[in-house]
């Protein structure tokens, strides 16, 4: 597999940066790999492998040192792709102000006035995903519905 990944990350050599797995895959393709399942650290070793495999410097990925997740925040510095996690325990929806811990130790709250889910699930799967300007929004796994949201920590 990691011939096969080198050579479609060869491909683009004119790219002037290296691109992680999460920017190059869709959501699906990400789950299929099990990519999903990775530890934060994990996933950067990953990312650190293929730069070295196909030449790239990644500057926001050293190989030895993972990279801090600051997606949601003000300033990020690292990659600006979608997080993918879940809720443990009962889960029964957002309102404006509600906050919610997700399995990778991340919190976010819900800051979007007319938003409301009224679910009740145990350990669903959750995506935060970049919008414009500086936006995330979350989604249950299995709802079309989302909510605008800020990451607290």
């Amino acid at each position: 597999m990691s011939l096969v990944l080198s050579a479609a990350l060869a491909g683009s050599a004119l790219a002037q940066s290296f691109s992680s797995v999460e920017e190059r895959m869709t959501e699906a393709e990400f789950k299929a790999a099990g990519l999903d399942k990775l530890s934060p650290e994990e996933l950067a070793a990953l990312n650190a492998f293929i730069a070295a495999e196909t030449g790239k410097v990644a500057s926001t990925l050293p190989a030895a040192t993972p990279v801090a997740d600051n997606r949601g925040f003000s300033r990020p510095s690292g990659p600006d792709g979608a997080i993918y996690s879940s809720i443990s325990g009962e889960f029964r929806g957002w309102s404006q102000g509600s906050r919610f811990t997700l399995d990778n130790g991340q919190v976010w709250q819900v800051a979007d006035s007319t938003a409301r889910l009224r679910v009740k699930m145990e350990d669903p799967k959750v995506i935060i995903e970049p919008g414009a300007l500086g936006a995330w929004f979350m989604k249950v796994e299995g709802y079309n519905a989302r909510a605008a949201v800020k990451r607290l920590k």
